[in-house]
């Protein structure tokens, strides 16, 4: 647990190492996740590219996020986007096409920070993988108010796609026998993320991998973020011996759960 906590160590493959918003309005969005999450932000200047902000707890980088500007993003609504941790990201975006996914982008240096690559899954959930360089990743805060704390896959094949992310980062799969099976990927002996069936009763629901954000009252968070411009997308619902949870979405559109976990029996 203790290794776990260092905020400056470098992630070990197939671990999820980031969080990312891309959004129309950086400026709403920094005040209404620095209000929700007392969350503070540092905009560093990219040239051309414009502008990418630094998300910060006590002073630590926990996640990042940009205006969609350009072309490119002509049609792609607000979103976050959950990165992985590989050794190489050369191989792995060359592994992830051969087991069937999408390169959206190709592996790409990011001066002063790594080299990373955009994927599409099989079933068209997208996440981005990451060889860290000069920067590790996010600080390991671990169940911080503020801090994400999880990354979930909604997805309409959860067989197909448990087979990709196995072979792809070699996690393991946990799969309980509720009446709404919820998978647990598991990296080296911990469980990091979770996976899902969409239901035809969500409606319209792309696959997605969306983040978790620890909160200290689940209840009080989403009546803020309700307060603040945001959705709350489901009320808070109780999960039996993990927590309470909600979905919501943020003024611009892009949706992440919050969580209160249990305390520990």
């Amino acid at each position: 647990m203790e290794a776990r906590m260092v905020a400056a160590a470098y992630y070990p493959p197939g671990f999820f190492c980031w969080n990312e918003l891309g959004t129309r309005g950086a400026e709403s969005a920094k005040r209404f996740y620095g209000q929700l999450f007392s969350w503070e932000t540092q905009d560093v200047p990219m040239g051309p590219e414009g502008t990418y902000t630094l998300i910060k707890i006590d002073g630590k980088d926990i996640a990042g996020l940009y205006e969609m500007t350009g072309a490119h993003f002509e049609g792609v609504p607000p979103h976050w986007l959950s990165y992985i941790a590989v050794a190489n990201a050369d191989a792995s975006a060359k592994r992830a096409a051969a087991l069937g996914g999408t390169v959206l982008s190709a592996p790409f240096d990011v001066p002063n920070v790594g080299r990373m690559a955009v994927i599409k899954d099989p079933q068209g959930a997208v996440f981005a993988i990451f060889q860290a360089g000069a920067h590790p990743g996010a600080a390991r805060l671990g169940l911080l108010p503020g801090a994400f704390c999880w990354n979930e896959l909604a997805t309409t094949d959860t067989s197909s796609a448990m087979n990709f992310y196995r072979k792809l980062f070699g996690w393991e799969a946990k799969t309980d026998t509720s009446p709404m099976p919820y998978t647990e990927f598991i990296m080296q002996g911990t469980p990091g993320a979770g996976m899902l069936q969409i239901r035809p009763d969500w409606g319209n629901v792309p696959p997605n991998w969306m983040p978790y954000v620890a909160v200290a009252d689940c209840d009080a968070g989403a009546r803020k973020a309700a307060s603040l411009g945001g959705k709350v997308i489901r009320a808070p619902t109780d999960i039996p011996n993990v927590g309470r949870f909600a979905l919501l979405g943020d003024p611009q559109g892009a949706v992440f759960a919050i969580i209160k976990l249990s305390a520990p029996a």
